[in-house]
């Protein structure tokens, strides 16, 4: 026995739905609303291109498993997408060979000797200015000439400084004393100016920095210390100078030259690193389905390269520049053929609803896909012999042409299938392969399911994109030539698939879109068009006469419809239901009175009037209390438009007394006048047939005659201004009645009695009753006509077993 818990459960489980339904019919009501239609239309375009760009997006590799050089390889590493990676090892032993093969870069002074005397300068004004200050602020004095010459000075050293101060002479001396010294290349050490000299050296001006060519081989230099010993054996003449002021003078200018060649360490890294970047980085190609790693196999250093750099290959820097870009074209690309189609393809004007419908459609495909290639990844393991890229052939790219193409029409479906074509080529690695295919594959399946009125038609337009398939199979194959190998078995077989696989998602994917976004499909017309339909059934149990009438009508629109190319499925259909509001009162319309008394004799004119328009108000609640669809509403809306009531209308104003007005627009109907071409036909068809039923004598020149009569009336009363029939479809409508009512009120002959009868004459008694049915029924045409007797009256054999 259920709890009172397993009760609620269900109730709960139960009313998700329900919960569902709400919501989706409030999304699709906030949609459709008309004052706020341009800003959702600008919502659903910048959703639809946000959604697709998460889904076209090249995902990232993802291993599971991370593996070091050495280890085995547990399961097959295929590359999902095509890379173009840089092969860091390769990279960086070229940048490493190209700073190794950078100069070295000295700096030399050339103009040594005038640096040395201005040191001393320096020196002697420090001298000058200790001589003429305190004691206690020469305090410093050594400190400051050791950092000028780096090395202390002696008293006779100073005492020398002084003398170069006092004579002018003496500190030309001293100058030519350096250049003699600085004409020689000192380095600091000769050992390592040799190795670098092997290596290459290149010469800068100390000062500027500017280039003075490459250093010769051919060089002797000398080192300081040498310096000393060559100074020691110059003979200079310096009048005014003792010899030990001489010997003290060279061993300070010995001391004080500087090496003129110095190693510029800033200046060889500057020089290395612009080298070591002028490197491009070596790139390395990795295709799509190329195996990175083999199960059991040993993994090298190079594989573990690859493996990580297709890891890092999307960096969130890289996927976030990319995801802006791929946002503005796919924006692009839904955006501009959209608009092109709206101002120039007449029959392309869909509304709101339909643009969230094809949102909707595309990103549940796109959906699809995405999946589909996640399967074929991993299908790569378990089917080696099946290369990845093969599976593409199975995947249903016409799914989504074939959905819009029955559910709106074929001009939708067209601009459907050349926005989508482009971004499955994005999906895929910009292939223009894959456009190909969509695009074909796609206006295929929607020509297929033109006019689709049973399922067969979809799994024939299945079949047809198969076939399709397979031969672009085949002729890409053999482009690549690979035609003569197992791929291309796999190929054909998945792309005859494929088709097939279209027709089963679209079989199962109509119901719920009929049923979530109200669309009324010729699949669901023809269901509909089912005379046994409980509202038809009712129709004709309470309403015979409107239910004939419903059906004549249904006849002629379908023929009419035939003739000027509009839909004779909805026009058929909707004609059965068009005058569904009758069935609440019945006896208030001629048709259904059975030659009994007109109740409106005793209403007046205008109560006559509202009895008239409410059965439509009442038609249009019994669909949709019964989901007969929109267009079927729409239709039973405007199928009278506003037409007159023109009899009502006259009695009106015959019983009106003087001073009373009757206002025309009390005596039509509400409207609105109809607004397609099958609401025209509707309203000229219930016309006429209901008028023709007034013809006493029915031959074709007075149903000509009433005919173009009715549509006249019905032209220049403005009823069909808001609708597409042309005058030309007004002649080819007249024709098409002219031809459907002629053979319904077709002439028969008028049989003779039986011989038999006339034997019988009746001697005595009263003759039949004027107006009794006394004709007999008209023989079988493959039977005599003279019945055998059989002891017993005609009508009364029918039904009895003898």
């Amino acid at each position: 026995m259920p709890t009172q818990s397993s009760n609620t459960d269900n109730e709960m489980r139960a009313s998700l739905p329900r919960s569902v339904g709400r919501l989706f019919n409030n999304l699709l009501e906030r949609f459709s609303n008309p004052r706020q239609d341009a800003r959702n239309r600008r919502v659903l375009l910048l959703l639809t291109a946000f959604v697709l760009t998460l889904l076209i997006l090249p995902r990232q590799e993802f291993l599971s498993v991370r593996y070091k050089a050495g280890d085995i390889a547990t399961t097959d590493i295929r590359a999902t997408q095509d890379y173009l990676l840089e092969d860091r090892l390769l990279t960086e032993k070229k940048r490493n060979e190209a700073e190794a093969a950078v100069p070295y870069v000295y700096a030399f002074s050339l103009d040594g000797a005038g640096e040395l005397v201005g040191r001393v300068e320096q020196a002697l004004a420090l001298l000058q200015q200790a001589a003429t200050a305190e004691p206690s602020q020469g305090v410093g004095l050594d400190e400051s000439l050791r950092g000028l010459f780096g090395f202390s000075l002696s008293p006779a050293e100073k005492a020398l400084l002084m003398r170069l101060g006092a004579d002018a002479g003496l500190m030309d001396h001293v100058r030519a004393l350096a250049e003699r010294l600085y004409a020689n290349k000192i380095v600091v050490d000769k050992r390592s100016f040799a190795g670098d000299t092997a290596h290459g050296i290149v010469l800068v001006d100390a000062r500027t920095g500017e280039s003075l060519g490459k250093m010769e081989y051919t060089v002797s230099p000398i080192e300081p210390a040498e310096v000393q010993e060559i100074v020691k054996g110059m003979k200079i003449g310096t009048p005014g100078l003792s010899p030990r002021e001489i010997e003290t003078l060279k061993g300070f200018v010995g001391k004080g030259v500087r090496p003129n060649l110095t190693f510029s360490r800033d200046l060889t890294e500057q020089a290395q690193e612009r080298a070591r970047y002028s490197v491009r980085p070596v790139l390395l190609q990795v295709k799509q389905g190329e195996m990175i790693v083999r199960v059991g196999e040993r993994v090298t250093a190079e594989q573990v390269q690859k493996l990580e750099m297709i890891s890092s290959a999307g960096g969130d820097i890289n996927k976030l520049f990319t995801g802006i870009g791929l946002f503005g074209l796919v924006l692009v690309i839904l955006y501009f053929p959209y608009r092109f189609a709206r101002k120039n393809i007449r029959k392309f004007s869909p509304v709101t609803k339909d643009l969230l419908l094809i949102s909707l459609v595309t990103a549940g495909m796109f959906f699809l896909l995405k999946i589909a290639l996640t399967i074929s990844a991993a299908l790569g393991t378990p089917f080696p012999s099946i290369d990845a890229r093969d599976y593409f052939y199975l995947f249903p790219f016409a799914v989504g042409p074939m959905l819009i193409r029955i559910i709106l029409n074929s001009e939708v479906a067209m601009v459907y299938t050349a926005i989508t074509a482009p971004l499955l080529g994005i999906m895929f690695n910009n292939s223009l392969f894959v456009v190909v295919y969509g695009l074909l594959g796609g206006i295929v399946g929607a020509h297929g399911v033109r006019h689709c009125k049973d399922r067969s038609r979809i799994y024939t337009a299945g079949v047809k994109v198969s076939v399709v398939n397979f031969a672009m199979a085949l002729a890409f194959q053999t482009m690549s030539d690979s035609f003569l190998s197992l791929q291309t078995i796999w190929c054909a077989l998945f792309a005859l698939a494929g088709g097939l696989l279209c027709s089963a998602i679209v079989t199962g994917t109509i119901p719920l879109i009929e049923t979530v976004f109200h669309y009324v499909t010729d699949i669901k017309l023809l269901e509909l068009s089912n005379l046994n339909s409980p509202i038809l059934r009712e129709l004709m149990v309470r309403a015979p006469g409107t239910y004939h009438h419903s059906v004549l009508v249904g006849n002629l629109v379908e023929a009419a419809a035939e003739t000027i190319n509009a839909n004779p499925l909805l026009a058929r259909v909707a004609a059965y239901y068009h005058d569904i509001g009758k069935i609440s009162k019945p006896q208030y319309f001629i048709e259904n009175t059975g030659g009994g008394d007109n109740r409106h004799d005793k209403l007046a004119p205008s109560m006559s009037a509202l009895i008239l328009i409410s059965h439509v108000k009442e038609g249009v609640e019994l669909a949709r209390e019964h989901r007969v669809g929109r267009p079927i509403v729409d239709i039973i809306r405007q199928s009278h438009g506003t037409a007159l009531m023109s009899f009502f209308y006259q009695k009106a104003k015959t019983q009106a007394g003087d001073g009373q007005a009757v206002h025309e627009r009390d005596f039509r109907y509400p409207g609105p006048k109809p607004q397609s071409r099958e609401a025209g036909l509707v309203m000229l068809a219930d016309c006429v047939e209901a008028a023709s039923r007034t013809l006493v004598n029915p031959t074709p020149d007075r149903i000509q005659g009433l005919v173009q009569k009715i549509i006249n009336n019905i032209f220049i009363d403005g009823q069909l201004d808001e609708c597409e029939l042309t005058l030309k479809n007004l002649h080819e409508i007249a024709k098409s009645f002219n031809r459907i009512l002629a053979g319904i009120y077709h002439q028969r002959i008028d049989y003779p009695e039986p011989a038999f009868k006339e034997k019988e004459k009746p001697t005595g008694g009263k003759k039949p009753s004027e107006g009794s049915d006394s004709e007999p029924a008209k023989a079988a045409p493959d039977r005599d006509a003279t019945p055998q007797k059989s002891g017993g009256e005609d009508i009364k054999r029918l039904g009895i077993s003898r």
